[in-house]
């Protein structure tokens, strides 16, 4: 019987001693039966390259020559190399009551062995969850390590999910403890604890425990402290590479989340794969981590990545996006930062605000700057030589302004950007290019683990729109689509990183990883004859219209942004139509606590919206003025946009946009149109918006006929 989570804490002590003896004899009986005590880094033996059972084992995907060059070893094996070879290396800072605070690796070590002594005390069982919730902070990456450590499997919960979606992960993984940030994530589990059986402790970390019977962290590493070495170490004897540690959560565009069985090789591979694959320098990169651990780009990057290269990692404090973000990169002074395109959208406009608050000849002369830093890469991109008054122009624009722009921003120890989670647009791009910040777009998934296509801003590696050439490490093959463009189909990929399946979803595993271990990414995309990859469309997102053709929305929709910057996005419908239409939203101001999209258009959709003739400062406002002046400025100059695409870029009659709409509201995770890493939930707008839709198709509006 599992306890109520209201108890005293004299009961919690009599609970957790009676629990430790149920896990010690559950252990016990696990052991007698498994022969196999070499680990942590044993490998298990195994035929297939799938598994969706918790304790299932894999068969690598490995070479004869990567088991000697590079043979796997567990996470605790990599966490230990580094505690004991560099232990004073710092590993982690944080800010604690306004001053930074710093662990070192062997700090970070200890203490995750600690955490794990603690879960194990708490009845934590192998292969059961510890679910974490919460923003960035030591004490996430601490509880993740020692949940690997304990045999347990560490599953990452956005800290915006809902009450339901907390309680479908836990379940999901079998959860049995819960690391939560603070009394609101708390609550979410709480009010759904009735239906999580499993769940024997809850720790939360910040502020005080919320709730009777809710342990905070000194209490968790106390109890950790007095706990002898001896039941680890067992655990840890009984560990296997091919085995899963880690579960990432997919974003849930296409139905129910699916848990990402991450094996202990798929987590230390990869850190050593961006290891090669990046001029990183061994103890001297600072990361700021920011972007939610528990999305797997954050995960690779934040943890397994800045342990591999022996790098400092600071933890960017709770508000980073409402604008404390950059105090933080002034202070850390990153080598290396990962943004997702809201990130650089917000960046860009700040800059642009601040742009245009500077004096006459400060904007001239930034003018001049950005006009040489653009030339330059537009060299590199065109594998052109710079003249020596480029080069010359170029040294002088660094020197008097954009070394500045990139120091005042905390960019300026900085050599490499990437954007990961979905495309970044050109027009941005093309911006901080100016700046002489190339900001580079990679491909992966989930599913993958790490990134299999990378792009870096130097010649004969970088194109604008394209993702970059393909790792060496990792096949990938394009497969071609009944009925598609030829030399483009679904994107495959074989190779170590791949993960081992969908946790207790077999049939979704099948799907997704054929017999021969090639995963299907469902993405569409093509190579250029330069071998740099492109994607195109999601195989769920290929609008097929009446007429039998497959139209890819991504490329459309990018085209249609660019011809209208004021617009934030543009969604395609079409399918089963006889033409296609757009739903458009404009840019709005977002709540960067609650990601709720807000009334107010964002500064610059207002300047650029006043310079054609629309006094809107409200996305009601403008819809309003849509609806009562189909003829005026806004309303003109949409129309005017989806005209020159048309015109210019639509490769079939079929291709043209015949109709559009503007939303009442930009989209945002909030409010349902986005998942937690900002992918567009198609099937949900067409489901909101479905009666808006149908008008499009049943009375022609600001359109002709072709």
């Amino acid at each position: 019987m599992v306890p109520s989570l209201a108890f005293s804490r004299h009961k919690t002590l009599i609970w957790i001693a009676r629990m430790s003896f149920k896990a010690h004899r559950n252990m016990s009986a696990t052991t007698q039966t498994n022969t196999y005590r070499n680990g942590p880094d044993q490998i298990l033996p195994a035929t297939s390259i799938k598994a969706w059972t918790a304790d299932g084992a894999v068969r690598l995907q490995i070479s004869e020559e990567e088991m000697k060059t590079r043979p796997p070893i567990s996470v605790h094996t990599l966490m230990h190399k580094r505690a004991t070879k560099n232990s004073n290396a710092i590993a982690l800072a944080a800010k604690k009551d306004g001053k930074w605070k710093y662990w070192t690796y062997k700090d970070y070590y200890d203490e995750s062995r600690i955490a794990a002594k603690a879960f194990i005390k708490l009845g934590l069982e192998r292969f059961k969850g510890v679910c974490i919730m919460g923003g960035n902070a030591p004490e996430w990456v601490i509880a993740n390590f020692g949940a690997i450590f304990a045999g347990g499997l560490s599953a990452g919960v956005y800290p915006t999910s809902t009450p339901e979606a907390c309680r479908y992960l836990a379940d999901n993984c079998k959860a049995q403890i819960l690391v939560l940030e603070d009394k609101a994530c708390l609550d979410r589990f709480l009010a759904v604890k009735d239906s999580l059986p499993s769940v024997k402790a809850i720790v939360q970390w910040s502020g005080s425990p919320g709730a009777t019977g809710v342990l905070s962290w000194s209490d968790l590493m106390d109890m950790g402290k007095l706990e002898p070495d001896d039941e680890l170490n067992e655990r840890l004897s009984l560990a296997a590479v091919n085995q899963c540690c880690y579960l990432t959560y997919t974003s849930g565009t296409t139905g129910p989340p699916k848990g990402v069985m991450c094996s202990q090789d798929n987590l230390t591979y990869v850190g050593e794969l961006y290891r090669k694959n990046n001029n990183h320098e061994f103890g001297k990169e600072r990361l700021v981590s920011y972007l939610p651990l528990s999305h797997i780009a954050a995960q690779v990057v934040d943890i397994y990545t800045c342990i591999t290269i022996l790098g400092e990692l600071y933890f960017a404090e709770p508000d980073a996006l409402k604008g404390t973000l950059v105090k933080t990169l002034t202070e850390a002074q990153p080598t290396g930062f990962m943004g997702v395109p809201r990130v650089w959208e917000k960046m860009y406009e700040s800059l642009m605000r601040a742009g245009t608050q500077a004096p006459l000849y400060k904007k001239i002369l930034a003018k001049w700057a950005k006009e040489q830093g653009l030339q330059y890469y537009k060299a590199v991109l065109e594998n052109r030589k710079l003249s020596v008054y480029e080069q010359v122009s170029h040294s002088l624009a660094k020197k008097l302004v954009l070394n500045k722009i990139k120091e005042a921003i905390g960019f300026g120890k900085l050599h490499q950007c990437v954007s990961v989670a979905a495309p970044v647009d050109d027009y941005l791009l093309e911006y901080f290019l100016s700046l002489d910040i190339p900001v580079v777009n990679v491909y992966g998934m989930s599913e993958n683990i790490t990134v299999c296509a990378f792009s870096y801003a130097e010649q004969g590696r970088f194109k604008i729109g394209s993702c970059g050439k393909v790792a060496p490490q990792i096949e990938v093959c394009i497969k071609s689509i009944p009925g598609g463009t030829p030399g483009e189909g679904e994107i495959i990929m074989k190779g170590r990183p791949v993960c081992m399946g969908y946790l207790e979803m077999p049939e979704k595993t099948h799907e997704a990883i054929d017999d021969e271990g090639w995963l299907h990414s469902g993405d569409v995309g093509h190579f250029d004859e330069e071998g740099f990859l492109y994607i195109t469309a999601r195989i769920k997102e290929l609008i097929i219209t009446a007429g039998g053709e497959n139209v890819p929305p991504v490329i459309i929709e990018e085209i249609i942004k660019k011809e209208l910057p004021f617009i934030s996005n543009a969604m395609l419908v079409g399918d089963n139509k006889k033409f296609l239409s757009l739903l458009l939203t404009l840019k709005a101001e977002v709540d960067e606590i609650t990601a709720e999209s807000l009334p107010e258009l964002t500064p610059y959709c207002k300047r650029v919206l006043t310079r054609m003739g629309c006094e809107a400062r409200t996305v009601a406002e403008a819809l309003d003025e849509v609806k009562k002046n189909p003829n005026g400025a806004l309303a003109k100059a949409i129309q005017e946009g989806i005209d020159r695409y048309n015109d210019n870029h639509a490769v079939s009659n079929a291709q043209k946009i015949r109709n559009w709409r503007l939303l009442p509201a930009d989209f945002s995770s909030y409010s349902g149109e986005y998942n937690n890493t900002l992918k567009l939930k198609r099937f949900y707008v067409l489901d909101k918006y479905k009666d808006l839709i149908d008008s499009m198709y049943s009375v022609p509006h600001m359109t002709e006929e072709f």
